[in-house]
């Protein structure tokens, strides 16, 4: 292995390898407990629980920033993110055999609630030093032409487990009658996801054990004696405008937040419940296929439109493209589509949010600066989950006192806050500042080498 690999050799699967375990811990394990029967109040109040890691993760950023190395921090992360995944694999098998003994459930919902908020607080840890990583050991060209490949393969990552894993579930095994002439019976079908998982996640953290490169500047970020903590900490609340920093962050993806945990069961569940009826397999061929297509595009033309134009330009019209999906569920609420209006309005969603969240990353990387660069980038994004979990949390108790459709009217009505605080970017002095850093470099394909 060359002494300076090309960035291409590990940025796209570190990347992939973040953002598999969040859609897995937060998403998936909605479809999940869905499959196996729990109600909608249970699954987001408890799963909502699981973003608390990512909220929390400020907390212990400056720890990863002030010990050891981000290489070797992302490297145990993702070893122990396997064996997460083994332990959840096991917890799945033992919960069919439970099934076939016709035991009471409750006991896996609780066991592996704690398995994925272990694999929450890893994950979470795993986003720190990767995060880091790459503001280290890219240089500002680099970090200016890989932003959107990074970018687009954290949301491929969703895509595929939210989607082609879901769907690939869904393919082995329903909990039908027909279960008998499955290769795989339901639910074992979920234990083989985790153990694919496992695979998956063992062989890339020995594949990065080879490729990554060991940069000069990756170290302690606090000299021997110095409280990285409390310094990095003063460094990010200290900075100017941090009030509209916080209110940005918090509120830019309030609409995402009220959706998340309930478009999979509105999606899932029956229309006796006023819902559409899909099954697991065709919810991920969905996400998994249109979406993939559709987020990749999305993510494209908002890293292309980004760089010709820049951030202020484009989060207005980046603002309206966010939120507009969510009027979408509205309808599907009342005029109940058939699957393929569905596909489409789902996909015209993720193309979307794929262009819109593009804003929302370069926002983050261009307030996380300094020495502690990684801690800044941890806080933002650990605010970002605080912003996401309390509205999940109740999201599920809202959506059954009020139905679907009353529902998605309220949620589309609140996501037009976001609109409000777009005004404050303008204001924040280190967006412009680090713009104008980035533009004085061409970005080329060379920048990539």
């Amino acid at each position: 292995m060359p002494k300076h690999p090309s960035p291409w050799l590990y940025i796209p699967s570190l990347y992939f390898l973040e953002g598999l375990p969040y859609i897995i811990i937060n998403a998936v394990s909605v479809v999940l407990y869905a499959d196996i029967g729990f109600s909608n109040d249970q699954i987001a109040f408890w799963t909502g629980w699981l973003y608390l890691p990512w909220t929390l993760k400020m907390l212990w950023s400056p720890l990863v920033d002030g010990k050891s190395s981000k290489r070797r921090w992302l490297l145990g992360a993702q070893t122990a993110m396997a064996a997460v995944f083994l332990l959840l694999a096991a917890l799945t098998a033992w919960n069919a055999f439970t099934y076939a003994q016709q035991l009471n459930n409750l006991t896996f919902f609780s066991l592996s609630l704690f398995g994925f908020l272990a694999g929450a607080f890893v994950s979470a840890t795993l986003d720190i030093a990767t995060d880091g990583y790459y503001l280290l050991a890219l240089t500002a060209p680099q970090q200016g032409y890989f932003v959107g490949i990074r970018t687009i393969f954290y949301r491929l990552a969703m895509i595929f487990g939210s989607g082609i894993l879901v769907a690939a579930v869904g393919a082995l095994a329903q909990p039908t009658a027909e279960l008998s002439s499955h290769f795989i019976k339901w639910p074992y079908n979920w234990a083989l996801m985790f153990l694919f998982l496992t695979a998956l996640f063992a062989g890339g953290a020995l594949w990065h054990r080879f490729v990554l490169p060991a940069p000069a500047g990756d170290g302690p970020a606090a000299p021997q004696g110095q409280n990285a903590w409390a310094d990095a900490f003063k460094t990010y609340f200290c900075q100017k405008n941090i009030i509209y920093i916080l209110i940005f962050i918090l509120f830019y993806r309030l609409g995402d937040a009220l959706l998340e945990k309930i478009v999979p069961l509105f999606l899932l569940r029956g229309a006796e419940e006023g819902a559409l009826g899909l099954s697991v397999q065709s919810y991920g061929l969905i996400k998994g296929t249109l979406g993939l297509g559709a987020i990749i595009a999305g993510n494209l033309a908002g890293g292309w439109l980004l760089g010709k134009y820049g951030f202020k330009k484009c989060i207005w019209p980046f603002a309206i493209i966010l939120i507009l999906p969510n009027f979408f569920y509205i309808y599907m609420a009342y005029a109940r589509p058939g699957v393929v209006l569905t596909a489409l309005l789902i996909t015209l969603e993720h193309f979307g949010n794929g262009l819109a969240l593009m804003a929302f990353s370069v926002f983050i990387m261009y307030v996380s600066q300094g020495k502690y660069k990684t801690s800044h980038y941890a806080i933002s994004t650990g605010i970002m989950a605080l912003g996401m979990m309390a509205p999940s949390m109740l999201s599920g108790t809202w959506q059954m006192r009020l139905g679907y459709g009353p529902y998605f009217i309220v949620v589309a009505a609140v996501s037009v806050c976001t609109l409000t605080v777009i005004p404050l970017t303008f204001k924040i002095k280190s967006i412009e500042e680090t713009e104008k850093a980035f533009r004085t470099h061409k970005m080329h394909i060379g920048d990539a080498d």
